[in-house]
Order: C-alpha cells, then sequence, then structure tokens
C-alpha cells in the first residue's frame, strides 16, 4: 500500500479516486496570474504528484489564466489512465488580475472549450461551477441559468460530470433538481466549520466534499492551538489540518496546494498522521476559541 492509499478512496462520479489529491492553482504566479517563477519546479511538482500515488487533480482555466492547465498537459500528458481532472468555470481575469463573475451562455461555453484545448482532451471528467455572487463565499441567489449550460454541455458530451463550488445548501438543492451534482468545492477547515451539516448530508447521499483552504482565516489563537497540537504529534501545522480533514468525514477529498516537490511530499505525510479521540475533541474545540480565550 502506498503512502495516499492509507487514506483511502471515495466516489467523483464514474471514479474512484485517492482521498488526498493534488490542488494545482500554486502552480500559476504571484497572486494566482501570470506564469510560475521557475517553469522547471512546476513541472516537476505535477510529475512528483503522479508518482507518489495521487490520481485526483484539481485546476482551473482561470488560474493564469490559461497556466496551469497548459502546465499540466506539458506535464503528463498523454494523461495516466486512472487520473481524474477536475476544473472550474465561472469566474474570469481582468488585465489585472482581479477576479469577475463569468456566468454567460457564451463565457461558460468558451470556459468549457479553453479548459479541453489547454488539458488536451475531448471530454472533462468532472466540472465545477464556481458561483460568483459573492467573491468572498457564498450567497444565495438562483444558480439555474449558468448550471443549465453545463447540463447542455454534458448533454453533448464535453463534460462528464458536474459539481459546484462557493455554494449554499439551498443552491446544492436547486442545482440537484438540474443535473446530478457528483462533488461540492467550498472553503471549511478546523476554524471554519459552518459546512458541517452540509458535509454529514452529502456523505449520506454519496457525494464528495473538497474543502479548500484547510488553513484560511484562522486567528492567531486557532493558530497558536493548532501549532501547539501538531508539535506534540510531531507534525507541521498544516499536515495536522489535513489528518483532521481527512478523519472528519469519508467523503472528504482533499486538493492542497504547493510548487514545491519538498512541501508536496511534507503534505503527504497527513495520512500518515494518528489523530486519537482526545486529540479530535481537542481539534473540535478550536473553531469555538476566540481572542478573549
Amino acid at each position: 500500500m502506498t503512502r495516499i492509499e492509507q487514506a483511502g478512496t471515495f466516489r467523483l462520479g464514474s471514479r474512484t479516486v485517492k482521498r488526498f489529491g493534488y490542488g494545482a492553482m500554486q502552480l500559476a504566479g504571484p497572486g494566482i496570474f501570470g506564469p510560475p517563477k521557475d517553469h522547471g519546479a512546476a513541472l516537476a511538482v505535477l510529475r512528483e504528484a503522479i508518482a507518489s500515488g495521487v490520481d485526483h487533480i484539481d485546476t482551473s482555466d482561470f488560474y493564469g489564466p490559461h497556466v496551469t492547465n497548459r502546465l499540466i498537459h506539458e506535464a503528463l500528458s498523454p494523461y495516466p489512465a486512472d487520473l481524474t481532472l477536475v476544473t472550474k468555470v465561472g469566474a474570469r481575469r481582468d488585465e489585472k488580475g482581479a477576479w469577475l463573475p463569468a456566468f454567460s451562455r457564451e463565457e461558460l461555453t468558451q470556459a468549457v472549450h479553453d479548459n479541453l484545448r489547454n488539458l488536451g482532451l475531448e471530454a472533462l471528467d468532472v466540472v465545477n461551477l464556481r458561483i460568483m455572487l459573492d467573491v468572498h463565499g457564498p450567497a444565495e441567489g438562483s444558480i439555474e441559468a449558468p448550471l443549465t449550460v453545463l447540463a447542455e454541455l454534458q448533454q453533448r458530451g464535453l463534460i462528464r460530470h458536474i459539481g459546484l463550488s462557493n455554494v449554499t445548501p439551498t443552491q446544492i438543492a436547486q442545482g440537484r433538481g438540474i443535473c446530478e451534482v457528483v462533488c461540492v468545492q467550498n472553503q471549511y477547515n478546523l476554524a471554519h466549520r459552518g459546512d458541517d451539516a452540509l458535509i454529514d448530508s452529502l456523505a449520506r447521499d454519496g457525494i464528495a466534499y473538497v474543502p479548500f483552504f484547510p488553513l484560511g482565516g484562522f486567528s492567531p489563537l486557532q493558530s497558536s492551538a493548532l501549532s501547539g497540537a501538531a508539535q506534540r504529534l510531531g507534525a507541521t501545522p498544516m499536515q495536522l489540518a489535513l489528518a483532521w480533514l481527512l478523519r472528519r468525514s469519508p467523503n472528504i477529498l482533499l486538493i492542497p496546494g504547493t510548487s514545491s516537490v519538498a512541501h508536496l511530499r511534507e503534505n503527504l505525510g497527513a495520512v500518515e498522521l494518528h489523530i486519537s479521540d482526545d486529540m479530535m475533541a481537542e481539534l473540535d474545540r478550536i473553531a469555538s476559541e476566540d481572542a478573549t480565550g
């Protein structure tokens, strides 16, 4: 059994993937804009991820834009038969790198074709619709129009499976009335537990949950508590945060990103951490801690 296989597997549409994947976002330049500072190092990270057993890569053509998908194609094509590539549409970048909604039929259709071209694929394994009603977090509002466009592209054979990102439970319910939703990608970590009930509900329905920003938004006190617990385990805070996510629910798929081979190998060490029930309870308390203790 390889290191990653210790984390188990979960269904992602018609595919079964290992629960520890890789997120390609950080392969682009600063601010996820422009080319990487070290092209060769970016290719090396992707190849190391596959060599380590990763079979699930998260990307998007608005990373760069057009940077990470082209790197993935250069580094890994022809792709391993068991590799699942998950991308996102629904946003675009302006000339200064700002994130803007891209929900029109024309924009979504073009985004799918751009992903196909830059990844060198005839069909995309999974496309997440990134809802941009609020760039910083989920906000209520209908997703029927853009999701219907993706469903039509799926019917044309350009997309195999559809997921949702930056969404509320109400939007997920609406989406599941339009097409099959195979995964949900939202911000979730030890300090941001707003999706607890949603994760459990999705797990019961066999739908994958993919958290992003596993260390995003921690207060200094929360970071201190995590660092202290990690030190006692001989681990890094990132490793412990990832290990907690793996144990939190079997439908959670991890996509930590890095532009460093050494950091990638460090992240992979999370699957070997044993977290006791007492440690889980201690970590669970982190979300409720505030500056007053």
